[in-house]
Order: structure tokens, then sequence, then C-alpha cells
């Protein structure tokens, strides 16, 4: 989730808009010129989806990595205490079904520090040693207890099986379009990221975003034209997977807890004094810094980025002297949605304005006229996975950015992934590169009154 500081009207016309002139980034370009196009930093992007080299399945379920056997332990033998600010480490082995060694890496590992009496927690960084051995690190940031938590979230086993299906398959879901002709004639057929998703060996109808070059597909209905798509919906999840590999990604083997490896740990404060916190002096927030891994921890139940100086907002006042004299625009999915719901439950200067929207995609507005603060939520565009909703609601976040002026009044909230996540890795760095290129536009157009 990213936001950076910088109305919307409720058009209830449900026709899909006719073919415009995309951006200068996406014109006559397809879909594999327009990730020919992307910039260094979105190759490098790609490049961080790396993952150790997994031999093939031999189909013996139980060779596959077990959260129940495989163990960690200290790096160095136990201390009474341990200094803040200084870290621990340890090493893990992972083990199959019948408790033997691995010999490759691939696992996937989560690692946690927490500390729960004082609501306290840091991921640890978890380095595959690529020999069935693992090294685990953990920060020390805050004096007192802590405790290592490790979790098995899936076997490389069946990160191989994920692999092979984002190789082999462009979706995992489908979706469904509807269309509607002059005379109330309808017609539902199944749209996706591609045409071979969709299912259909005759003609497809293509969508492409005014904005972002983004394409989206549908089989061609029996009777009526492309452009009478005027509804979006969730369709089935596609069968992807054998038995094996449902095995493999099941729910007893995935996301489990690790046997406890090693014992609470004593954490003490700095020999300069009675400091709690391993905090160093921090830049104040902005642009281009550089985040560093682990970016921050919780300490009692508040975050703190190690990256700069951020802020915590608890009580209502402090909430209204941030958004005062902004305008607000929240674009993404359910996480955003829940958030503007947190604001409008907790400020109770935040009016919602009725839009007589009653579908999941929104647009939401919620005002406060006395300080100044506009608030918007609406869902990103395709794909979404979404009750029946207009497609003239579904507003792609290229779109919506190359609507704003900018200016120092102006704020965006950007949260979208979730959506992502039963498509390759590949789409959602194609959506991120035309979403950076539309920031850049915006930047560069910023409206700044009386210039």
């Amino acid at each position: 989730m990213v936001y950076f500081k910088m109305s919307q009207p409720n058009r209830n016309i449900y026709r899909l808009p006719g073919p415009r002139p995309v951006s200068k980034f996406a014109s006559n370009m397809d879909s594999s010129s327009f990730l020919d196009s992307l910039s260094q930093e979105f190759t490098n992007l790609t490049r961080l989806l790396y993952w150790p080299p997994i031999p093939g399945g031999a189909g013996d379920i139980l060779a596959s990595t077990s959260p129940q056997t495989s163990t960690y332990h200290l790096r160095s033998p136990a201390q009474a205490s341990y200094a803040l600010g200084s870290s621990l480490e340890a090493i893990l082995v992972a083990r199959d079904h019948r408790g033997r060694p691995k010999t490759h890496g691939g696992d996937l590992f989560r690692a946690q520090l927490l500390g729960p009496d004082l609501k306290a927690g840091v991921p640890g960084d978890v380095w595959d040693l690529e020999n069935g051995t693992y090294l685990l690190s953990f920060p020390l940031f805050w004096a007192g207890q802590a405790q290592v938590q490790v979790r098995l979230i899936h076997s490389s086993e069946a990160v191989g099986v994920l692999q092979r299906i984002w190789r082999e398959k462009s979706a995992t879901v489908d979706f469904r379009g509807y269309f509607r002709g002059p005379k109330g004639t309808e017609e539902t057929v199944i749209c996706n990221v591609d045409p071979q998703s969709t299912g259909t060996k005759g003609p497809t109808c293509q969508y492409r975003d005014m904005v972002s070059g983004e394409l989206w597909f549908c089989a061609k209905p029996p009777t009526l034209p492309c452009n009478f798509l005027v509804g979006h919906s969730s369709g089935s999840y596609l069968k992807v997977t054998t038995p094996r590999d449902e095995a493999l990604l099941a729910w007893n083997v995935t996301d489990k807890l690790l046997p406890q490896g090693i014992s609470p740990i004593q954490i003490r404060t700095a020999a300069t004094g009675n400091i709690s916190l391993a905090l160093s002096p921090r830049l104040p927030c902005r642009p281009g810094l550089l985040v560093p891994k682990p970016s921050g921890f919780y300490h009692q139940d508040v975050w703190h980025s190690l990256a700069c100086s951020s802020r915590s907002f608890s009580t209502v006042d402090s909430i209204l002297g941030c958004l005062a004299g902004h305008v607000i625009h929240m674009m993404g999915d359910s996480t955003l949605r829940q958030w503007w719901e947190y604001l409008r439950d907790t400020v109770p200067s935040l009016k919602p304005v009725d839009l007589h929207v009653t579908y999941q995609t929104g647009p939401l507005m919620a005002v406060d006229t006395t300080r100044d603060i506009v608030l918007h939520w609406r869902a990103h565009g395709w794909p979404l996975r979404s009750l029946r909703t207009p497609v003239a609601s579904l507003h792609s976040v290229a779109r919506e950015l190359e609507g704003l002026a900018g200016g120092p009044h102006t704020v965006v909230v950007l949260g979208l992934g979730a959506h992502f996540t039963t498509f390759p890795p590949s789409i959602f760095v194609r959506r991120l590169a035309g979403i950076r290129a539309a920031v850049t536009d915006l930047v560069s157009r910023e409206w700044m009154p009386g210039k």
C-alpha cells in the first residue's frame, strides 16, 4: 500500500465507453509490447521473483517438507539475556514427513520475533542456503521478553506446483460479463485477462483501458455486439490442480507453525540508560528514502518505522489535524475500503455523502465541510472479484489518476494486490507499470495555484 500527497461525480451511465485514444505510453501497443516497454526498475522487480531451483517431484507426498518434523535452534549457545539493538540468529533444518533432512531449498518459511505481553513484533529474515537449511536472523528492537515463531507457508514441492500453474495457466479464476441489448435481451459470457482464459474457441471481445492500455477480454456473446457490455461479476475457480497438487496445498500442511525450537529470550535495556526501544535518529519522511529490511516493528500496538520519523494518529483530533484541508483519493481493494470505513466511523464530523451506490465497487465519499476534508474511495478496475456491478463503475487506477489535477491539497492512497493473487506475478507487475506511468504524468502536470 502506498500513498502520496498532491469531486468525483456519480455517473449512472452503464454502457461501456467506445474506443478512445490511449495515453502516450500505451498507444499502439499490444499486451506483449507493453511488457517489453517496462523500464529497468520494473525489470528488476520481476527479478525479485527469483526462487531457488526445485527438483521435480516423484509423486511421494511423504517426501515433501513437513511442518511437524522441521526444526530450528539457536546458531550460538543461549545467553542469559541479549543486548537491545543486537540480533538473534538461528538455523532451521527442513525435514520431510519421514523426518529426513531435505537436501535442497525452495521452502517458503515465515519467521517472526514476537513480544505478546508488549504487543510487539518484527519479521525475521529467512536466508535460503539452498541445501535444506535456512539461516534465520531477528533484530532485537525492544527490551523485555521475546519469542521466535516460525511457520511453513508452503513446502518447496507446493511452490513447484504454484510455479507450474503460473507457467501453464494465465488465470485460476474467471469472471462474468453481462451484455444487454436495446430491447432488454441479456447474455452472459466468461471474461478474463487474456483470450485463452475466457474458455472460448470462438471470437472474443477486446477492451483496452483508455489510459494505461491494459486489456480485458470477454467471449463474444451469441447475438449482441461487444459494446453492449454493461455488467461484471466474479465467476468461478478453475480446476488447475491434480489430487497430488491438492495434497501439497492442503490446509494441514499450509501455513502451519513449527514446533517451538527456542525458549523465550530476555532483551536487556541499553547500557547508556533506561532505553526500551532501539530507534536510531531518523530523517523526516519524504519520497525517495531507501527502506531498510525490516522496514519497522510494532511495540505496544504502535508501528515504528525504521526508515523515517513516522507519526501515530491515535485520537480523533490528531486524525483531523492530519486530514484537514485535503482531498484524499483512496483507490484499491477492500483493504482500503475498510480504512475509509474506519475513518468514517471513528471521526464523527466526517459525514458520508449518499451517492445512491448499492454495489461493492463504490464510489464512496465522506466530507467534513468545516475542516475542508473530502474522503473518496473506489475500487480498482479489472480483474476484480465482486458481486455484479456496472462496468461503468470499474475505473482503472491509471484512468482515475489521469482525471486529477494534483496540487498541495491532494492526497492519493493506492492499495491493490489481493485480486491479483490468482494470476501469474507478471500480470501484477504490468499493472504496476501502468500505474507508475500515470503517477509520473500526475506529478509532471501537478496544478500549483498562481502558476
